[in-house]
């Protein structure tokens, strides 16, 4: 997908630390409404890519656009306007309540200093009840789950009206109720919403479930981009993650399951 039907457009970009490349030659586009699984090993590039995306770093070579515009040429609020991201891990360095923490998503719409206004809470109110904490407003973060916090930061990116929203590792360290809470809640923005969505995940079988289509990274390349029946192939996951595996079909989705083929201590 490229051209006018592209919400993004990632053109030859390649970044890298101390003259080692973690992303070379990465070419991709995203489009308005899809939601796109990354994937890929440890060092493959992946939350480097998020970070280029969201111009927390800049590509050495290449560029990024974002419906058409290149996002060097904007400022960080006006990107902010447009790219949201939900980090791996929330940190915070007072205790807020889930409507502070979801107002703080309101700042980029701020003219000078932010100080919310009527439409700011109601965008926040939106933003909590499609994320499902709005009943948690006016509680401490601090006191929330793991799911109930994750839905919360949520909450907060959806506050910053996103055209897209990045997504790194949503899913970790939750139990298996609430990651079926959080790729439900991640459904029904991209379904309800239209929210574009680019989510970084390790586990390839949520990633497949969740994603139109996968893309697969290794150390800093792309090695394949498409459906998700066609990229978790047998032999091109054993040759990227280097171990064997058996790839099927969900009897109840039709999506493909992965799993490891465990060694049995004989050499088998």
């Amino acid at each position: 997908m490229t051209g006018s039907g592209a919400l993004i457009e990632v053109r030859d970009l390649a970044f890298g630390y101390n003259g080692a490349f973690r992303l070379e030659d990465v070419s991709f586009a995203l489009a308005r409404g899809e939601i796109l699984g990354v994937i890929g090993p440890n060092s493959a590039g992946k939350t480097t890519l998020i970070r280029l995306l969201s111009r927390v770093l800049t590509p050495q070579r290449g560029e990024i656009l974002i419906e058409g515009e290149p996002i060097a040429r904007l400022s960080r609020s006006a990107l902010a306007r447009r790219v949201a991201v939900v980090p791996q891990e929330l940190q915070l360095a007072f205790s807020f309540t889930v409507q502070e923490l979801v107002l703080m998503g309101r700042h980029p719409h701020a003219r000078g200093l932010f100080f919310e206004g009527p439409r700011d809470l109601t965008v926040a109110r939106h933003a909590m009840a499609a994320a499902g904490v709005l009943e948690l407003a006016e509680q401490s973060v601090e006191t929330l789950s793991g799911g109930e916090r994750q839905r919360a930061v949520i909450a907060r990116a959806l506050a910053q009206e996103p055209h897209l929203l990045l997504l790194d590792e949503p899913t970790s360290h939750l139990d298996l109720r609430h990651q079926g809470e959080i790729v439900g809640l991640l459904r029904r923005l991209n379904r309800r919403e239209g929210t574009t969505i680019l989510l970084v995940s390790h586990d390839l079988n949520l990633a497949a479930e969740l994603a139109d289509r996968l893309l697969l990274l290794a150390r800093g390349r792309l090695v394949s981009i498409g459906d998700p029946v066609e990229v978790l192939d047998e032999a091109s996951l054993e040759a990227v993650y280097g171990c064997r595996v058996h790839v099927e079909k969900s009897p109840w989705s039709g999506r493909p399951v992965v799993s490891v083929r465990w060694p049995d201590g004989e050499g088998g």
